[in-house]
């Protein structure tokens, strides 16, 4: 019974957290050509779930390292901005401009800090049972195939998704922020009301930073 409640708690985190990396993928991919969108998702997704394997070896430790999470918000910050100031700009295939490999590059990045949260969240429910771990990564693969393939649909049909998608990104940077034991001990944001806000906060600096970074584009 005991393992039936973990691996439902393992699914529902997998639905949370596993959403971000395929809006990742799909927000890298979207000024390509359709082919190469598709190599981009085949990539992206295959990145994903390898990174997530290594981490997950070494996930209980990561939990012990401090400020880990809080240079990981930071770098997933940076990473919302570029994809939603470089949105709408399309791809230069023949050469110069944005390529395959720069959205490729662009994906493994964001999925070193996401995939360190995500298995650092089911390493944490799964109490360190290698198994149910690596149960908890296989389950994130359709989530992120399916997610990443529907939202680079819905982006090119809606483009101001992206704003959406980059919002999502900018309070999961908050959250892993504020889960930072090291941080929070010394920040200001120690306190509890501030703590809350801080996600929240994220989203319109990620905003109003990719606006300005869009005009010198």
């Amino acid at each position: 019974m005991d393992h039936a409640i973990i691996f439902l708690e393992i699914m529902l985190i997998n639905l949370l957290l596993s959403g971000d990396n395929a809006i990742v993928i799909a927000m890298a991919s979207q000024g390509l050509p359709k082919q190469q969108r598709k190599q981009a998702l085949f990539w992206g997704t295959g990145a994903a779930i390898a990174l997530r394997c290594i981490l997950a070896v070494a996930a209980i430790q990561m939990l012990k390292i401090p400020y880990l999470q809080a240079a990981g918000a930071i770098f997933l910050i940076v990473i919302a901005v570029k994809l939603l100031a470089d949105s709408g700009h399309e791809v230069n295939v023949k050469g110069g401009g944005k390529t395959l490999r720069q959205a490729v590059a662009t994906i493994v990045m964001a999925d070193v800090v996401m995939s360190l949260d995500n298995v650092i969240a089911i390493a944490a429910i799964a109490g360190g049972d290698i198994i149910l771990i690596f149960l908890g990564i296989i389950l994130s693969i359709p989530i992120i195939l399916w997610g990443s393939s529907l939202f680079t649909t819905l982006l090119h049909k809606f483009p101001a998704l992206a704003y959406i998608g980059a919002g999502m990104l900018a309070y999961t940077a908050g959250d892993m922020l504020i889960k930072d034991k090291a941080i929070v001990q010394i920040a200001f944001f120690a306190e509890k009301t501030l703590q809350e806000l801080i996600p929240l906060l994220c989203v319109p600096l990620v905003f109003i930073i990719a606006i300005m970074r869009k005009k010198l584009i």
